[in-house]
Order: structure tokens, then C-alpha cells, then sequence
């Protein structure tokens, strides 16, 4: 589930990224390189998960399919938690500036 959810995330990041690729002033491409990343070490993970328990690795229990879900929704989270970080401190648009500039009038 965990390996689903990422995968997914990184499937829609990739295609907002690929139609904004020109402008690429909110750093999506940084979205798409954790998500992938996390979606990677997930498939790694899966298969050695598979290569101990075997069949068995596709018959889980639900606490465990909600315990996965619940952790591939905290890690599209925090992946989306550290690009909103990334792109307010690099402030593409310069809103934070003019606010900041603004105030100290």
C-alpha cells in the first residue's frame, strides 16, 4: 500500500511537472525527485519483503494494509511538508519579499 501511494504521488507530480516544465518556478521537479526516491526504496523493500515471505507477502492482514496506507500517507506528506519548506524559502514569485518589505515600511 505504502509503495502504491508514492508511486501514485509521484505519477501526478510528474505530469504537473511536465506541463509546467518550461516555467519550473515552483521547483516541482524536487517533488518528483523525493517521491520517486521514496517510491524506489519501497519497490526495494517489496521485493525482498516477497523474497522472504513469498505468496504470503500478497495476503496481508488489514491492520497491516491500514498501518501502510496510513505510512505512505505521512510520507506524501512530509515530502509535500519539505517542498512547500524548499519553495518559501527560494520565494520563486517574491511574495515573502514584497510582504517582508512591505511591513518594514
Amino acid at each position: 500500500m505504502t509503495l502504491l501511494i508514492t508511486v501514485f504521488a509521484a505519477i501526478v507530480c510528474t505530469v504537473i511537472w511536465y506541463r509546467k516544465a518550461p516555467e519550473s518556478e515552483m521547483k516541482i521537479g524536487i517533488l518528483c525527485w523525493m517521491f520517486w526516491g521514496a517510491s524506489l526504496m519501497w519497490l526495494v523493500d517489496a521485493v525482498f519483503e516477497y523474497a522472504e515471505l513469498g505468496a504470503e507477502y500478497f495476503t496481508p492482514a488489514p491492520a497491516d494494509m491500514l498501518n501502510a496506507a496510513f505510512l505512505g500517507l505521512s510520507a506524501v506528506a512530509l515530502g509535500l511538508a519539505i517542498w512547500l519548506v524548499i519553495v518559501l524559502i527560494k520565494d520563486p514569485r517574491g511574495v515573502i519579499r514584497k510582504q517582508l518589505s512591505g511591513a518594514k515600511r
